[in-house]
């Protein structure tokens, strides 16, 4: 398994996709998808830890997109990018809890990897949190099992 983080990046402009490719593919593991539509299929046969999404899209909109992705796995972050100045679609993306962050486009390469990289932070620390919950879940019933067994004898 690779240490580099996963990213999928849907962005239905082929340059854009191809420039995010070529900054990124040394530093991160890149995925990307032309569509909403290949990006679920690439959203459910990998395992990612962050999503970047352009808003506007023919078909599905990032917005959309991320809608569908968070019915299928919550945990990875989202990032959603425009290059319009459509405040509706981004304040609908925060209340709803999908975005971890909105940039506009053109982004600029230190900003985007600075982003990706503070979303993979808190995408571990989140995984990472969960692991420690369970464990202490399962302390915790082996604790009062052990507790019962003295208690019956």
């Amino acid at each position: 398994m690779s240490d580099k983080i996963r990213i999928l990046y849907v962005d239905d402009e082929v340059h854009n996709l191809q420039a995010f490719k070529a900054t990124y593919r040394r530093v991160f593991e890149v995925h990307i998808a032309e569509s909403g539509k290949d990006g679920l299929e690439i959203f459910k046969n990998t395992e990612l830890d962050v999503v970047i999404t352009d808003q506007r899209m023919p078909e599905m909109t990032g917005i959309q997109f991320l809608e569908e992705i968070q019915k299928l796995n919550s945990e990875p972050m989202r990032i959603l990018l425009t290059g319009y100045s459509d405040i509706n679609a981004v304040v609908d993306a925060i209340n709803k809890g999908q975005v971890y962050r909105y940039l506009s486009k053109p982004w600029q390469e230190d900003e985007l990897r600075t982003t990706i990289e503070s979303a993979f932070e808190v995408f571990r620390l989140r995984r990472e949190n969960k692991e420690l919950i369970e464990k202490l879940a399962k302390a915790n019933e082996q604790l009062e099992f052990m507790l019962r067994q003295r208690l019956l004898s």
